[in-house]
Parts: C-alpha cells; sequence; structure tokens
C-alpha cells in the first residue's frame, strides 16, 4: 500500500520511515509532485494535522497522513505552541526559534515542558489522530549536534542529554513523534492488507 506522509521535513521522513512497516510504501510530498505550502491556519496542533491530511486527500486523492508537533512549555502559557516552527517570524529558522525561547525563559526557574505531536491518518474515507507526548525540561544552551528544530534545548524526563545527543533510535523509542507514530503503526498493522 502507497500512503503519503504530508511533510516537506526531511528529517521528519527520516524518523519516520524507519518506523513504518515495509508492506507500507511511505511517499513524501515531493513523490506525488506537492510543491505548495499547505495551510496550517488552525488554533491547535490536531486541528492544523487534520487540516494537512484533508488537504492532500482532497487535492492529490492519496491515502495520507500528516502531523503537526509543538513544544509547549508551562511557565509561557504553553508557548510556542502551535507557532513553534515560527516562532521568531516567518523564516522559520530554527536557531532563531531557540533563541528567542532561550531568552523569553531566562528569568525563570522553572523549564519545565513538553513536545506534542498529533497525527492525523485520513484513510479510506476515515479519519483517525493519534497524540504523543515527551515531557522534559528546556536546557539553558543548546548543545548536541544531531536532531532538528528544538532538539538541542530539550532534555527529556530522565535523560541527561537533549534530544540533540542522543542517537536516532533512542530517539524514536521515547520521543512525542515515536509515541504517536507507535500508535499508528498498531493501527496499520490491525489492517487486511499487512
Amino acid at each position: 500500500m502507497q500512503i503519503v506522509f504530508a511533510t516537506n521535513n526531511l528529517n521528519k521522513l527520516k524518523e519516520v520511515q524507519k518506523l513504518i512497516p515495509n508492506s507500507i510504501e511511505l511517499l513524501s510530498l515531493k513523490d506525488i509532485g506537492c510543491f505548495e505550502d499547505i495551510p496550517e491556519t488552525q488554533d491547535t496542533i490536531k486541528g492544523n494535522a487534520i487540516q494537512k491530511a484533508e488537504y492532500i486527500k482532497t487535492h492529490y486523492g492519496y491515502n495520507c497522513f500528516a502531523d503537526d508537533t509543538g513544544l509547549e512549555v508551562n511557565v509561557l502559557n504553553n508557548e510556542p505552541g502551535v507557532y513553534s516552527a515560527r516562532y521568531a517570524g516567518p523564516q522559520r529558522n530554527a536557531n532563531d526559534n531557540m533563541d528567542k525561547l532561550l531568552l523569553n525563559l531566562k528569568d525563570h526557574d522553572n523549564r519545565n515542558a513538553q513536545f506534542k505531536t498529533v497525527i492525523a491518518l485520513r484513510l479510506n474515507g476515515k479519519l483517525k489522530t493519534y497524540t504523543g507526548i515527551c515531557k522534559g525540561q528546556i536546557t539553558t544552551i543548546k548543545k548536541g549536534e544531531k536532531g532538528f528544530g528544538y532538539d538541542p534545548i530539550f532534555k527529556p524526563n530522565g535523560y541527561e542529554k537533549t534530544f540533540a545527543e542522543i542517537n536516532l533510535d533512542l530517539k524514536n523509542k521515547i520521543s512525542h513523534r515515536g509515541k504517536a507514530i507507535s500508535l499508528l503503526v498498531k493501527h496499520f498493522s490491525s489492517l487486511s492488507f499487512l
């Protein structure tokens, strides 16, 4: 079976490809000729994930899943949240976003945060959503060269290293995206085509 993962983020695609069963051919937006910016105009992470999945189904006709992820920092009223990718502006620059977040937290001792991923699956006329959460802390400095986004400043609970310092296999086991994808994979495994 072919299914589209509605992302242009090659890092996300790489993470997810490692988790999806071999019986599913994962297509990227590039693979289906989708080069436009898919709208993300909802005010929740779940709403954006659904909007993206519906867009691909409506405009391209493919079964599809889409995710949206946000970093929610407790003391900042869950900012950046739905605006995580463009927290520091429309340029969507990870370093700018991290710098802004670290600046906003400089006078706060409470650095509790969580990553939340919602995956919306549009398959055979039905819509399902899956949520994964990873709780942790925002560090005071960037550490690590792996990962992407806020990974260099997010240290998951129970670990001494940031997401940018741990290997991809471990990250996939404990991360918000890994948890949401595992729920998606369980759903795929229950279907008769596998």
